[in-house]
């Protein structure tokens, strides 16, 4: 079970190390977070937290939300989600979660995030496909997808990659290293590029993979 918290992407810059070696890293507002419901073994089956972060305006919040955010004792947040916490006995409805209480400078993250939405692309921009010739009896077909299969089956085949929408898809990258952990601002410094555009939502969490 990984611990973890939600988070806004700020954006991305450059730090310099004891060395004077340069270090990119992606800037990324994370928690606080506030507990918001409890799942127990008893209850529910398994044992997680779910968190509450971001504000957000009074008028946007649903009367089914309202009694939510009203039963855990706490204001109405932007986004919900729940992390798979170990020993959940250990919090309360209400408490909040901080990022150096999760998190430390050293270890290793799993970031995910909405990629940027590109829209719809030809298969040369979305797959890498090559262009045709530009001469020699072509024209007006120097970017088309090509072959899209024999004659038997006269079908196209599930799985051909074909234009379509490029982006806008849930993607993790993993095992992060933290390069530093600002707990006055809430900010966590994680080297290189995680998913998304400034200000999207993005999910913070232990990495699940073996660090050696």
């Amino acid at each position: 079970m990984a611990k973890g918290l939600l988070g806004k992407k700020l954006g991305m810059t450059q730090i310099f190390d004891e060395n004077g070696k340069v270090i990119p890293v992606t800037v990324i507002e994370t928690g606080p977070c506030v507990v918001t419901q409890i799942r127990n073994e008893e209850t529910d089956g398994y044992n997680a937290l779910q968190l509450g972060f971001g504000a957000i305006k009074e008028k946007k919040v649903t009367k089914p939300q309202k009694g939510h955010f009203a039963k855990a004792g706490v204001a109405a947040t932007k986004y919900l989600k729940e992390f798979k916490y170990p020993n959940t006995a250990d919090y309360q409805l209400g408490q909040e979660i901080r990022l150096e209480d999760v998190f430390a400078e050293g270890e290793y993250v799993d970031v995910t995030g909405l990629t940027k939405g590109k829209g719809y692309a030809g298969v040369i921009k979305r797959w890498g496909f090559s262009r045709g010739p530009m001469s020699h009896g072509v024209s007006l077909r120097h970017r088309p997808t090509g072959s899209l299969g024999g004659r038997t089956p006269a079908r196209v085949l599930p799985g051909r990659k074909m234009s379509g929408r490029l982006g806008n898809e849930k993607v993790t990258i993993q095992k992060l290293l933290v390069v530093k952990v600002d707990a006055q601002r809430n900010l966590l410094l994680i080297k290189g590029s995680v998913p998304g555009v400034k200000g999207c939502l993005l999910t913070v969490k232990q990495t699940v993979k073996n660090i050696k």
